[in-house]
């Protein structure tokens, strides 16, 4: 061990961070990057993954210097990462062949469905754990390869790398094209519909299904082993962790019993639940995937809630309707009055994740009466966030029998008291923040900091973890049924706006 300190790079979906944390789990520094959002076309969402690049090169720069550390005082790096965001690269020139093909971009539900044939969304569902959606990686991969002239025959001949961003970034820190490291992580490595949950290896068929060449996949590795040593800023410190954004969320939260979820709350938002060592099959339109992997351990498998938009619709009523000129000002407006006056919006923008995974919706805004003010629109969006969220429990209880006791809840929207207080009154639980809420980072510092000898074991890292705040229920349950009720009628007009087949 070289220091006392760990650092994590968190890449999401619009910015780049790199916070460096104590032995104790305590922040030292932080610093973060936007990147541009780039919308081809309606439905089509990109980013530039050589910006990405750049961006997280300089995060890691700005943290080391607010920490006042050099390389040498960093024991080990982990990586997390937003999930399922689809680069193919040149081997030989470390150049992507493609802007990144972002997890809320809907270009492939066309050929999903296309794929799907006679035995519809659920033909891989048994050895992934997942439907065949546009969500996730492989299909987006199979449609670069098809549309992106000579890509095919080059990715066949073992010229391209394909990888989620875990893999971009781990590639890039050890190397790249000297001696770069193609390795990605059984979490990342669970949300490209590509492999198999029982044998933690890319599967043969799907692999056949979807034309994808092997030669172009990386290896899958645990989520804490050291990968390689990085080069730059940080050389020779060991890359020692990647895990998916939300598994490192579950990892950052301690969730390491069975039954404890947590919730993030981002520009989507991701509720996973333990199920121990083996995988629980879903029958109510969750997610089975990995939860985490240490090193030569049996993997922990979660049930997971995909919620496409919550703090998006807070942007989208900033950005695209100006009812408000900053997000903090949502959570003011929205409790300037008692309840949503009877309005209620599903923003199913790029269809609709857990429990539907209707690619045909479209969000709606519902409910609407002369009465209704855009204060009472702001609560709606807030309502959103809360109502999406009850959905996926009631689905995670139908799936594993266990309910939830208690919610540990993290993320940006977490800060909004009034959209806490909804959530604990909708799920009639206590709602929980940590004092610790970057839990992204933490999740893979902490499997990072396991991997080199920083931490001893998950016992140990229990002992960091503090409540900040917590969130009871008051809302009388008649009137949580009554709201219920309402919500999911609104849900319902929101089927069937694409027609079959269409992808926009």
């Amino acid at each position: 061990m070289t220091g006392s300190y760990v650092a994590a790079i968190d890449q999401g979906t619009t910015s780049s961070r790199c916070i460096v944390f104590d032995r104790s789990g305590r922040i030292v520094a932080v610093d973060q990057r936007e990147h541009r959002q780039i919308f081809p076309r309606p439905g089509w969402v990109e980013h530039d993954a050589g910006e990405i690049w750049a961006k997280v090169q300089a995060v890691v720069a700005g943290a080391l210097a607010r920490a006042g550390l050099s390389a040498g005082e960093v024991s080990a790096l982990g990586i997390t990462n937003q999930r399922e965001t689809t680069v193919l690269w040149d081997r030989a020139t470390g150049k992507p062949v493609h802007n990144a093909v972002v997890w809320q971009d809907t270009r492939t539900a066309a050929l999903c469905h296309e794929l799907g044939g006679a035995q519809g969304p659920d033909r891989f569902r048994q050895a992934t754990g997942l439907p065949l959606a546009s969500y996730f990686s492989g299909p987006k991969a199979a449609w670069l390869l098809e549309k992106v002239p000579g890509l095919r025959r080059r990715a066949e001949n073992g010229e391209i790398a394909f990888g989620t961003v875990d893999s971009w970034l781990v590639w890039n820190l050890t190397g790249g094209t000297d001696g770069g490291v193609h390795v990605t992580d059984v979490t990342n490595a669970s949300r490209t519909l590509l492999m198999n949950l029982e044998t933690l290896q890319w599967d043969p068929a799907i692999l056949s299904a979807l034309r994808i060449p092997e030669a172009m996949l990386p290896e899958i590795r645990s989520s804490a082993e050291v990968y390689g040593r990085a080069t730059g800023k940080l050389a020779g410190v060991p890359v020692a962790a990647a895990l998916g954004d939300q598994q490192a969320a579950v990892f950052g939260q301690t969730c390491y019993r069975v039954g404890e979820a947590k919730n993030t709350y981002g520009t989507g938002s991701f509720l996973l639940l333990n199920t121990g060592t083996r995988p629980v099959a879903s029958k109510n339109g969750l997610l089975t995937t990995v939860g985490y992997r240490l090193g030569g351990e049996e993997p922990v498998y979660c049930l997971e809630g995909s919620i496409a938009v919550t703090g998006a619709l807070v942007q989208w009523i900033r950005d695209q309707l100006g009812l408000i000129r900053s997000t903090d000002e949502i959570e003011p407006l929205a409790a300037s009055v008692p309840d949503n006056g009877g309005a209620y919006i599903v923003p199913a923008f790029s269809g609709l994740y857990a429990p539907y995974w209707r690619s045909d919706a479209r969000g709606v805004v519902t409910g609407l009466t002369r009465f209704v003010t855009r204060a009472h629109l702001a609560r709606a969006v807030l309502e959103a966030t809360s109502w999406q969220t009850r959905e996926v429990v009631d689905a995670m209880y139908q799936d594993s029998g266990v309910r939830i006791t208690e919610l540990k809840v993290d993320g940006g929207m977490t800060a909004n008291g009034l959209l806490m207080q909804h959530q604990a009154d909708v799920l009639g639980v206590p709602v929980i923040r940590p004092v610790v809420s970057e839990t992204t980072c933490l999740g893979a510092a902490y499997a990072a900091g396991l991997a080199t000898g920083v931490w001893d074991g998950p016992d140990e890292l229990r002992t960091h973890w503090r409540r900040d705040a917590e969130w009871t229920p008051s809302m009388p349950a008649e009137v949580r049924e009554r709201e219920y009720r309402n919500w999911r009628k609104a849900v319902e007009r929101t089927f069937g706006w694409l027609e079959e087949g269409e992808g926009a």
